[in-house]
Order: C-alpha cells, then structure tokens, then sequence
C-alpha cells in the first residue's frame, strides 16, 4: 500500500467519522459556540503538532540507532540522506500548519502570555527545523559524500559501525580533517533538531493541561 492510499484512507476515516458521528468531533450544531471553522482549525493544529513530535523521537532515538547498528555504514549514510530531508520537511510542514492554526485562534493582541510563549514554542521549532531542512542538511549531506571517496580509497565503508574509520583516522590525516569537520556540523544539526523536539515538547505541557478527563 502506497503513501498516498494510506493517506486517502486516514482521509476517508476521518471524513466518515465527522459526517456520521458530529458530535464525537464536537460538530454539532445545537450548541451556541458551534464553529466548523474553529474546529477544523484546532485539528490542524493538533493533527500537525502530533505529527511532527511523534515523528521526532523515532528518527531521533531510535530508527537512526537501529539503522546505524545494522546496516553498513555507507548504506546507512545513503539512506539517511534521503530520510532527513523528507524527515525536515515533513516537521516543518506540520509546525507550519500548527503556527497558523494556533496563531489564528489566539490573536496576538488578545492572547494571554502562555498562549504568546506557546506560539513562540510552535514558531522556534518551525524555524530549526527549516534550519535543518536548508542549512545544516546540505552541508552534512556533501560532507559525507567527500568522506565518502576518502573512505572508498582506503576500502572502508562497507563494514558496519565507526572501528575502521577511526583506526584508518590515525594514519590518514585527511580522513582524520573530515571526521573532524563532519563532526561538528553534524552536531549542529543534531542540536536543532534537539531544540526543535523540546520546543515541541513545551507545546505538549501546554496541551495536556487544556484536557479536561
């Protein structure tokens, strides 16, 4: 099943669910505060930041782990490379479609201080992962493409996990620059992301405290 069947059956569900069941999702019209667009709005908002969290703690802690620990480490950078500009933008598409919802619905001027803290949250996570997607990405990409021929001149690369590099690191001053240099704005990107997930979390605070069980 592709990921646009997916999507047409979570589509379908949902649209089934608002029409036959209205008041499950608070879309009836009896009462004196119905707003279809409010509602939807507040699904967007909420369907976008569940997305992009839930997303963020597998890629971060563990599908890279599991992958890295699997696959040889040349595969697993190919693949990664694929994965984390998808991975980006898929976050920075949720936090945006969650910044104008919740936006829309707390109006600056009128928004008590949480609710502008809460937007900021949602705006700072938007804007590292946009970071990522168009800064930090690229760089560790290419980075990794010239370690790449490096390592494929010393006939390293195809074995899993980080040994070779580092023992052909000590002799090869070169290789040794690179893994410095891939280093660090691979942390970089690692702390954006980090910052864009704890953002995230700060939100999720928020939320739960709006839940009346």
């Amino acid at each position: 099943m592709g990921w646009l069947t997916r999507f047409l059956a979570a589509v379908a569900f949902l649209t089934g669910g608002v029409i036959f069941l209205p008041d499950t999702f608070g879309l009836s019209s009896d009462g004196p505060k119905f707003s279809k667009a409010a509602m939807i709005l507040k699904l967007g908002h909420l369907l976008g930041f569940a997305t992009a969290w839930g997303a963020a703690p597998w890629v971060t802690f563990i599908g890279g782990i599991i992958m890295f620990k699997n696959l040889p480490r040349h595969q697993f950078g190919n693949l990664q490379s694929k994965m984390f500009p998808a991975y980006f933008t898929m976050v920075a598409v949720c936090c945006a479609i969650s910044v104008a919802s919740f936006g829309y619905l707390h109006p600056w001027k009128s928004s008590s201080t949480t609710e502008k803290y809460q937007l900021g949250f949602l705006l700072s996570a938007f804007a590292f992962n946009l970071t990522n997607l168009f800064v930090f990405s690229p760089m560790t990409i290419e980075m990794m493409k010239q370690r790449h021929k490096v390592e494929k001149e010393e006939n390293i690369g195809n074995e899993i996990g980080w040994s070779k590099n580092q023992e052909v690191a000590k002799v090869n001053p070169k290789l040794a620059a690179m893994n410095k240099k891939f280093g660090m704005i691979h942390g970089l990107s690692s702390l954006a992301n980090i910052m864009a997930f704890g953002s995230l979390t700060m939100h999720s605070w928020y939320l739960a405290s709006k839940i009346n069980l």
